[in-house]
């Protein structure tokens, strides 16, 4: 069975050299025009689901939580 995605991360090409050879798969992103948007996105939804979870009633898990398989 292949290893599971535990983590995506946007990482500039310091970040890259420290966390050296161990680190094997690393992807390209173009920028492009519509890059900072999409970063501007991920700020906005992240945001709206942090709200969404400090609302919640202390009794239901966290969006998070309730995604784990």
């Amino acid at each position: 069975m292949p290893d599971r995605i535990v983590a995506i991360g946007l990482l500039n090409a310091r970040d890259l050299e420290r966390l050296g050879s161990g680190f094997s798969r690393a992807f390209a992103v173009d920028e492009s025009p519509c890059f900072d948007e999409l970063l501007i996105a991920i700020d906005i939804a992240d945001g709206q689901m942090r709200e969404t979870a400090d609302q919640a009633p202390a009794h239901l898990p966290h969006a998070a939580q309730r995604c784990k398989a």
